[in-house]
């Protein structure tokens, strides 16, 4: 039936289909239909017992056989301890993801290490998660590991960059159509929702998704019901939606660009991830984890990075990881030599002079003065006193900083009023 998901296959082959071209055909037959299954239990059903038969049929790929008469009583036991093996056989799989899974994921900064020890109790959790933090900065990895801790690690992991996908498109990408739904519609196809069944579906870069868009996710999340288009009938989609953005979901969500409604659906378990320049002392780590990663794939000896090499990454580094990643990569694949030089790096210092000392706490104050002024009108839905008196801070003296950061006290409000 269309939309189920079988949990065991079973192929009937008569008498003559063991014989001669017969059998070649069958067990022709069974490696495409396995595959078909999903890796579930492929039973052949026959009336013949014959042991060279059945032989090739278990060699082709077959997980059992069961000759008739069938019965509840002899068959049920047998499938369920076919379940049982692959369960079994499954598991060192899963260990291996969940170690390949959060093995990508580098660091050691102390901000950004708070933001990864939160993945494996998300993980535990089947609610959506929205990973925000700059572009490059490893969203995507994050989500895969969330995937693969999961529960749902056996499921598919399927990755959508909304983005890329035209507004007229996404509800059909998202949900399918049947066949005739409209003009060119000539078959019938599964949306993404049905490919990530059972499994986890990453909506990244979630913001660039047009309000009608939104509008049809955020029911899908409220009730996990979806509509194919050309079709009356609702459907349910076992699906957990992680999602990503690289713009502050919560100020796109106050100036109307994404639903308020949706944003808290999405923002049930927060990641924010810190850029790689908040981060420098990470850059050595992560250059080192890519040579090893460059001259294992291209089978390369391995290369270390000279002293002038990492000062000149730390001190000029302009990009985010995604980037150093190329960067690495061009580096490994270029050098002769066991060591990566400052010539191979090919970083030019900025024209502009360095931070100083003065100018780099000036502005880390002021990222901290913007965001705890934000943060307490948001707790206070925009009463200046009330945020003014948490702060201890006379209402004048306050309002100095909300016009110093030219923060929106209105659209504050009005988020607060939708919440």
């Amino acid at each position: 039936m269309e939309g189920t998901r079988p949990r065991a296959v079973v192929v009937v082959l008569e008498r003559d289909h063991l014989q001669g071209d017969g059998l070649k055909q069958a067990c022709a037959f069974i490696e495409p239909e396995r595959a078909l299954a999903g890796g579930r239990p492929l039973l052949i059903a026959t009336d013949s017992a014959e042991a060279p038969a059945i032989t090739r049929l278990l060699d082709a790929g077959a997980s059992d056989f069961l000759i008739p008469p069938l019965s509840e009583g002899n068959v049920m036991p047998r499938i369920w301890r076919l379940f049982r093996h692959l369960r079994m056989e499954r598991e060192p799989m899963r260990r291996l993801r969940k170690r390949v899974g959060l093995a990508q994921i580098v660091g050691r900064h102390p901000d950004f290490l708070a933001e990864i020890d939160k993945i494996k109790a998300m993980s535990g959790y089947d609610a959506s998660v929205l990973i925000e933090g700059e572009t490059g900065t490893g969203k995507e990895l994050c989500a895969r590991a969330i995937h693969y801790l999961s529960p749902r690690s056996q499921g598919p992991f399927v990755p959508i960059n909304c983005a890329a996908i035209p507004d007229e498109l996404v509800e059909n990408e998202l949900f399918g159509h049947q066949r005739g739904a409209y003009t060119g519609a000539s078959e019938t196809q599964s949306g993404l929702i049905a490919e990530a069944e059972g499994g986890t579906l990453f909506l990244d870069e979630v913001s660039s998704l047009s309000m009608l868009a939104q509008a049809k996710i955020l029911r899908f999340l409220e009730s996990g019901e979806y509509r194919v288009l050309g079709s009356t009938r609702i459907r349910y989609g076992d699906v957990r939606v992680i999602a990503a953005s690289n713009v502050d979901l919560a100020e796109a969500a106050a100036e109307g660009r994404l639903r308020s409604d949706l944003y808290f659906r999405l923002n049930i378990l927060p990641i924010r991830l810190p850029p790689l320049r908040r981060r420098v002392e990470d850059v050595p780590v992560l250059a080192r984890h890519f040579a090893r990663k460059y001259c294992r794939r291209f089978r390369k000896p391995e290369v270390t990075f000279s002293a002038g090499a990492l000062e000149k990454l730390v001190l000029h580094w302009p990009g985010n990881v995604r980037e150093l990643e190329h960067l690495v990569e061009r580096a490994v694949l270029l050098s002769a030599a066991s060591v990566i030089g400052e010539a191979a790096v090919g970083l030019t210092p900025p024209r502009t002079r360095p931070e100083s000392f003065k100018e780099a706490k000036a502005r880390v104050v002021a990222d901290f003065e913007r965001n705890y002024v934000r943060g307490l009108l948001v707790a206070h839905c925009g009463n200046i006193a009330a945020a003014a008196r948490a702060a201890r801070k006379d209402r004048r003296t306050f309002w100095e900083l909300i016009r110093k950061y030219s923060i929106d006290v209105q659209a504050i409000k009005q988020l607060s009023a939708l919440t």
